[in-house]
This record gives structure tokens, C-alpha cells and sequence, in this order.
């Protein structure tokens, strides 16, 4: 089998196809997620925390080093940027729960989609009926 051809079945394949279709659902659904958590939930909480911005706090490793005379930067602050660690950890949990919550969503959805039709229930036979039954059992029995 060729290379081609063999490659030609692995991407026409039908998991394939729905992959492609997840991942790209997926990265729209992370930017629907994304301006979610920056533009609705985010500016709520610095309300809440008084403005405070965590991407603002950082650990200053090294200085900047600045020619006096240009004030020209010859070589950047070296920093840990503990807050914008912070915030993106925030982000990731509230992306985290509203993803949770949608499927969630939709598998309460298909259960009820799956959820058979229940059987109307078999009537409980007479006792004329049982009767019957055992004289029929008693008479292949018998045979």
C-alpha cells in the first residue's frame, strides 16, 4: 500500500473528521470562554478586590541596567511574574468550571434523548390462568 493512498484512509477515516471538527468547535469555544473571563468575570472581581490587577505584581530578580545619559535600557529587569501566574490560574479554573458546566449540560441533554419508553406493564395473570399453566407444565411433563 502507498504512502498516500494509506494516508488518504487514516484522514478520511470518520474519528478523524470529528477530531478536526472538536478541535476547531473547541478554539471557538475557548475564545466564547476567554472573553467570558476577561470581559465579564474579571472586571467584577477587581471591583470586588478594590482594582487590584495581579498581572501588575511581580518579583524583581535584576534591576535594569540604564545608560545614564541616553536613558536607554542596555539590558532589561529580570523579573518573576508571580501575579500574572495568579491570574492566569484564575482564568484556567473559571474556563475549567464553564466547560464543566456545558458538559454537564449536554450529557443531562442525551440522557433524556436516551431514556427509553417504559414498557407498559404485563398484566398479572387470573388464577384460571395459573391453573392452566400447571396443568400444561404437568402435561409435557408427562409426555
Amino acid at each position: 500500500m502507498s504512502f498516500i493512498k494509506e494516508f488518504k484512509e487514516f484522514a478520511m477515516r470518520g474519528n478523524v473528521i470529528d477530531m478536526a471538527v472538536g478541535v476547531v468547535i473547541g478554539a471557538a469555544f475557548g475564545k466564547i470562554i476567554s472573553s467570558l473571563v476577561d470581559d465579564i468575570i474579571m472586571p467584577l472581581v477587581g471591583v470586588v478586590t478594590g482594582g487590584i490587577n495581579f498581572t501588575d505584581y511581580k518579583w524583581v530578580i535584576q534591576q535594569a541596567a540604564v545608560d545614564s545619559t541616553t536613558q536607554q535600557v542596555l539590558k532589561p529587569e529580570v523579573t518573576l511574574n508571580w501575579g500574572n501566574w495568579i491570574q492566569t490560574v484564575v482564568d484556567f479554573i473559571i474556563v475549567a468550571f464553564c466547560i464543566f458546566v456545558a458538559i454537564k449540560a449536554i450529557n443531562q441533554l442525551k440522557r433524556k434523548e436516551a431514556e427509553p419508553t417504559p414498557k407498559p406493564a404485563e398484566p398479572v395473570p387470573t388464577k384460571e390462568e395459573i391453573l392452566l399453566t400447571e396443568i400444561r407444565d404437568i402435561l409435557k411433563k408427562d409426555k
